[in-house]
């Protein structure tokens, strides 16, 4: 696809996506208490987005991962959370 393509194709869908992260950060912002490892991990993609070097896809969803190779006894929840919380 040339980049004309891209952005007719799929500039709409990107930009409402967008357009919800800085929703999602405004909330997070106006509420009170403090932040965790989540919204840490969440500003780390942010910086990856903002990037122009290739596979950003690839260190967002790094950004999020758990980088350790050993695995661990017995996972300490019942499901994900999105983020990798150092233990």
């Amino acid at each position: 696809m040339t980049r004309q393509q891209v952005l007719d194709q799929y500039f709409m869908d990107a930009r409402h996506k967008l357009i919800e992260v800085a929703a999602f950060l405004d909330r997070v912002d106006r509420s009170e208490g403090d932040a965790d490892f989540r919204l840490a991990a969440f500003r780390t993609a942010l910086k990856h987005l903002a990037e122009k070097k290739p596979h950003r896809a690839k260190r967002v969803l790094l950004s999020f991962s758990d980088p350790t190779m050993k695995p661990i006894a017995k996972a300490p929840g019942k499901g994900a959370c999105g983020a990798w919380k150092a233990l």
